[in-house]
């Protein structure tokens, strides 16, 4: 089996979505976002059309646990964890998601999209059954939700972490974006539900929960941020505990729902999964503390709800923060991370995100709109000397956040790639 350019071969046939890749031997999987270049692929000389949802049909992928993990803010993070966790209890495990395709701990592929193209998405789950895993986590995203890049998949488990606003430049409405969410949840799958979240619908049946304030499954019982963070679940009669050095009330639940989710699916007990909590280091550019003198944090929150989850982990800190907002995506989201940042923070710098064609100048303006009080307010459009600012004025009593980035590589000018990492810069400041 091997997938290149969209050419997936298994079992002496050969499968692909591109008009362009498509010749006689091959079968073309026709779907909504290709079904106009059908002639094309004609053209070339195929001569079998399968749909979608018939792909399925020619592989065999009752072997391995499919997880998939959905939500605006958390998959990432709660993917890792669980991945982390399976492999310490001794399973062998592949992840895919937004920071690549790994199996048994080995990065395979480097990132291209939250989830990828149905093709794709079968070539790395065979690849993993290949490998003997026996379990296969992916994050889903909206729009691959949108685009049925999952159909055909049966799920062991089905995680939501949470649903606020995000990707209003794809989906017309925010209403729209929590309907294609909360439809990963409709069926009968086993599905893990953040009691919590009050955007959340989905069918009672085979339905887990965890939460910190409603009751649940799993139920926060209790939690401390001193050195570190302790946590203690209640699972029925059954309290455990758990400790890790991340921060922030979101990798509670973070955390919380990857201790559920692999107690669900192994039927291991929760002292020793909780156990193995301890060994997970957390995902670069999430909640990243890149310098303890001074405290600086890198993290990739870039929608309202993120960058407030963020500051509330650090109320008791002077806050100063660097961020931006990414262009040619939802406009309307930016106004409103300005007031969350000119409620919560000291001291603001507003930068440069990824542009892309848009005017940095114009996206900046756009996020000034609803900060009141502009007098702790700076604008640099220059990211790097933005970082180097905020760290200039940190003290002893506060924390400077990088928000929007995370761990990237680039910043996106128009449509080429420009080498910047947030955590580089601090480096190189301090």
């Amino acid at each position: 089996m091997k997938e290149n350019q969209l050419i997936l071969k298994h079992n002496n046939l050969e499968f692909t979505d591109n008009s362009k890749q498509a010749h006689k031997k091959s079968l073309f999987v026709c779907s909504k976002q290709n079904e106009q270049y059908i002639d094309d692929a004609k053209k070339m000389g195929c001569e079998t059309f399968i749909s979608s949802g018939e792909l399925i049909n020619y592989f065999d992928f009752s072997g391995i646990k499919i997880v998939g993990i959905t939500g605006t803010n958390g998959k990432t993070t709660t993917s890792a964890a669980l991945y982390s966790i399976l492999l310490d209890l001794g399973y062998k495990t592949a992840l895919q998601g937004t920071r690549g395709f790994f199996i048994n701990d080995e990065k395979i592929e480097e990132y291209s999209l939250t989830t990828p193209v149905q093709l794709s998405n079968f070539a790395h789950i065979q690849m993993a059954i290949d490998e003997a895993c026996e379990f296969f986590i992916m994050e889903v995203s909206s729009h691959a939700l949108a685009q049925k890049r999952i159909e055909g998949l049966d799920f062991a488990l089905k995680v939501h972490t949470n649903i606020t606003r995000d990707h209003l430049d794809y989906h017309s409405s925010l209403q729209e974006y929590i309907d294609i969410k909360n439809s990963f949840f409709l069926d009968d799958t086993p599905k893990l539900i953040n009691k919590d979240d009050k955007n959340v619908k989905y069918k009672i049946k085979n339905g887990f929960a965890y939460s910190l304030d409603e009751p649940s499954t799993y139920k926060v019982e209790a939690y401390s941020f001193k050195n570190g963070t302790s946590v203690v679940i209640k699972n029925f009669a059954n309290m455990v505990n758990f400790s890790t050095h991340l921060m922030g009330v979101f990798n509670i639940y973070n955390l919380t729902a990857a201790v559920a989710s692999a107690n669900i699916l192994t039927k291991r007990p929760l002292e020793e999964i909780c156990k193995a909590v301890e060994n997970f280091g957390g995902v670069a550019g999430r909640m990243e503390v890149v310098s303890d003198d001074p405290l600086v944090i890198i993290d990739f929150a870039h929608t309202p709800d993120g960058m407030k989850q963020v500051f509330e982990s650090f109320k008791e800190k002077d806050i100063i923060v660097v961020f931006g907002a990414g262009g040619d995506r939802d406009k309307e989201k930016r106004a409103v991370m300005g007031k969350v940042a000119g409620e919560y923070c000291k001291e603001i710098i507003v930068t440069s995100d990824n542009p892309r064609f848009e005017d940095p100048d114009l996206i900046i303006e756009d996020i000034l709109t609803t900060i009141a009080d502009k007098s702790n307010v700076e604008v640099e459009i220059n990211r790097k000397a933005a970082i180097e600012k905020a760290i200039k004025k940190a003290t002893k009593d506060s924390v400077v956040l990088i928000l929007g980035k995370g761990d990237e590589q680039f910043q996106i000018i128009y449509d080429k790639k420009f080498p910047l990492n947030d955590k580089e810069v601090v480096q190189s400041c301090i």
